[in-house]
């Protein structure tokens, strides 16, 4: 779980002026699309920091505690997924952009 956080925190560093693929460039570029996938990351990124700080202060076993700390990293993790999906979703809605 923690080096899944890690990378997912690396992925961060790409380019938020272009896309991957045609998949996730008709999700950036609908504003009602954007704004969902926005909110599920949010509540993905939410959701693991809570259970794993919950799982960190609430759990007796040694072993719960490390996979509690690997979701927290995972939830952080998600934070800088959210932080490059705003930038995505800002540099690529269709609503926003000047026609050229």
């Amino acid at each position: 779980m923690i080096f899944a956080g890690l990378g997912i925190s690396f992925s961060t560093l790409q380019d938020t002026r272009k896309t991957q693929n045609n998949f996730s460039k008709k999700i950036w570029e609908s504003p009602l699309k954007g704004k969902v996938a926005l909110a599920v990351i949010f509540l993905m990124a939410t959701g693991f920091m809570a259970l794993g700080l919950y799982g960190l202060h609430v759990s007796q076993n040694n072993i719960l505690k490390e996979v509690s700390f690997g979701i927290l990293v995972l939830g952080i993790g998600y934070v800088g997924i959210l932080k490059s999906a705003i930038e995505l979703f800002e540099n690529h809605r269709k609503d926003k952009k000047p026609e050229a």
